[in-house]
């Protein structure tokens, strides 16, 4: 196998448009590291707080594999992808390297809480265990097609050769 010389495309999408297509994802899939090193990924909804900025937000119980993983190791990845359009044109293909914290404050519940929510957690933000997700991007990679890029965000370690 032959490996490729190109200089990779530079980026040339911002983060409001970046922001534009992931409104339009409600699902993405997020990948956590396993004790035995091996990688789990579970579907998880952005509840409607798409005005994505580089921090992406879940709701969930504290007693989940997710959250005990994220205790343990806070690197993880999120995917989300779109379908073509109606005119053929693909969707848009997003992977988002970041670091996961865990929020127990009831007032950051409230600043993420939509009405969806209650169809999981009855009690509102008063679910005993809840758990808010925020993963901060470090990294962002997308492919739509036509172009494809890399944004990282300011404050991310990169690693230099």
């Amino acid at each position: 196998m032959a490996l490729s010389t190109k200089e990779p495309p530079m980026t040339t999408m911002a983060m409001d448009e970046l922001s534009s297509h992931l409104r339009k994802i409600d699902f993405c899939l997020l990948c956590t590291q396993r004790e035995d090193g091996r990688m789990a990924t579970r579907p998880m909804s952005n509840n409607g707080n798409v005005e994505y900025d580089g921090d992406s937000w879940f709701f969930s119980y504290a007693d989940t594999g997710k959250v005990q993983q994220i205790e343990a190791e806070e690197c993880v990845m999120l995917t989300f992808t779109a379908p073509p359009s109606l005119f053929g044109k693909p969707g848009i293909f997003v992977s988002i390297s970041g670091s996961a914290k865990l929020i127990r404050e009831k007032a950051q519940f409230e600043k993420h809480w939509s009405k969806g929510l209650d169809l999981w957690f009855p009690e509102g933000i008063d679910t005993p265990a809840l758990v808010l997700i925020k993963v901060e991007a470090k990294t962002i990679q997308y492919w739509d097609g036509e172009e494809n890029g890399t944004i990282t965000l300011l404050g991310a370690d990169i690693e230099q050769p």
